[in-house]
């Protein structure tokens, strides 16, 4: 065959197969989309105890710095350093000797004015009756008097002094103030202590029950009580609000605490007011210092939305968005103002009402104004009806 007529025969047989591809890409192509399936979850008002998450740091219920109230040498210190003391407890034995010398001198002196003091009694009293008989004249009788009335006054002068020394002669011993953990000692036996001297001999802190002071932005607290005062948010369940804690590891101490002051100035250079809890301590699980996060609960929001988390968006301006399936079926785009996370959801403030149905499944098929087909999120897709084709 010449080249010509090979090339009309290519040209007819091109011209024929053109009908039959476009005819194959007709019954190839694919049927119209239906609606997209998604998961919606139905929101219901319920009432929610609001609860704040605030850092906050353990302090003792009572702290007293143990110093000495007289002069002397220790003579021994009679308690372990870090255990737990009473009140009224010896922690120190200053050497008593001086002040035992000095409380028998004032027992001694104490006896001397009292012998004086029955003499010059029975003086006046003898002088009394002889003076109505006019056998000593009437100024004998009034010195008489008068130096009774001086024997008892040094009587009481001489009880006082003996007082005061039986009181230096306790203070030998030194005795825990409060009952609670005493620290380490900064003196030793044979060390010269002084009264009322500025360095502390130890300390003693009350451990249980230990405080937890908390601080708490001044915007958040204002923010809760307009919400209580326009009746969105009622107060907390009980007139004493309850108080929880997560410890440094993140662990959850297991005994709640009462929240038990709130100051009333607010910090000027962190904005914050301060909040002191109460917590039992019966392990002494908590000490001074540590590191916490208080969960307090500060009140009741009566009719909360709370949407899941997975079905809230944001949009480029980062605000809060939202697909909900219209009364026609279609997805709907609302715009929302949220408040707190609480758990995995957030509460919503504005924008979701209940009864709406939430999407939160099969967001990536959403559009404004697209039909969707809903379904309780979380029910298993449905499955092929037909049996399987064997390849």
């Amino acid at each position: 065959m010449s080249g010509k007529a090979s090339g009309v025969a290519l040209l007819w047989l091109f011209v024929a197969t053109v009908p039959v591809l476009e005819g194959c890409g007709r019954h190839a192509s694919a049927p119209p989309m239906g609606p997209a399936e998604v998961g919606v979850v139905t929101l219901t008002a319920q009432p929610v105890t609001l609860q704040t998450e605030l850092p906050g740091r353990t302090s003792p219920y009572k702290i007293s710095d143990v110093r000495p109230q007289v002069n002397g040498i220790i003579k021994a210190r009679l308690f372990t350093e870090g255990s737990n003391v009473k009140a009224g407890q010896v922690l120190y034995q200053i050497d008593p000797a001086p002040y035992k010398a000095a409380f028998d001198q004032a027992a001694a002196q104490l006896a001397s004015a009292q012998a004086n003091l029955t003499t010059a009694k029975l003086k006046a009293d003898r002088y009394a009756d002889l003076v109505k008989i006019n056998a000593i004249s009437r100024q004998d009788a009034d010195d008489a008097q008068a130096a009774y009335g001086q024997a008892a006054a040094a009587v009481a002068q001489q009880k006082a002094a003996l007082e005061s020394a039986r009181i230096n002669l306790d203070y030998t011993q030194v005795r825990a103030p409060i009952s609670g953990r005493i620290g380490k000692s900064t003196y030793t036996q044979g060390a010269l202590v002084t009264a009322s001297q500025t360095d502390a001999l130890t300390t003693v802190q009350a451990l249980d029950p230990i405080y937890v002071d908390i601080a708490q932005s001044s915007s958040e607290l204002l923010a809760l009580r307009r919400s209580i005062a326009d009746g969105a948010v009622g107060a907390a369940p009980s007139n004493v609000a309850t108080v929880s804690l997560k410890l440094e590891d993140g662990s959850t101490y297991p005994l709640p605490g009462r929240l038990e002051f709130a100051d009333v100035t607010v910090d000027p250079s962190t904005g914050a007011v301060s909040l002191r809890a109460v917590f039992p301590n019966p392990k002494g699980v908590l000490l001074p210092g540590m590191y916490v996060r208080a969960v307090v609960d500060q009140g009741v929001a009566k009719s909360a939305i709370l949407a899941p988390q997975q079905g809230v968006t944001h949009d480029q301006k980062g605000n809060p968005t939202a697909y909900v399936v219209g009364a026609d079926g279609k997805a709907e785009l609302r715009e929302l103002k949220t408040g707190r996370a609480i758990d995995d959801k957030w509460l919503v403030t504005d924008g979701l009402r209940a009864g709406d149905k939430l999407i939160v499944e099969g967001l990536l098929k959403v559009q404004p104004g697209v039909p969707v087909h809903a379904e309780p999120a979380g029910a298993p897709s449905p499955g092929p009806t037909g049996p399987a084709t064997q390849q």
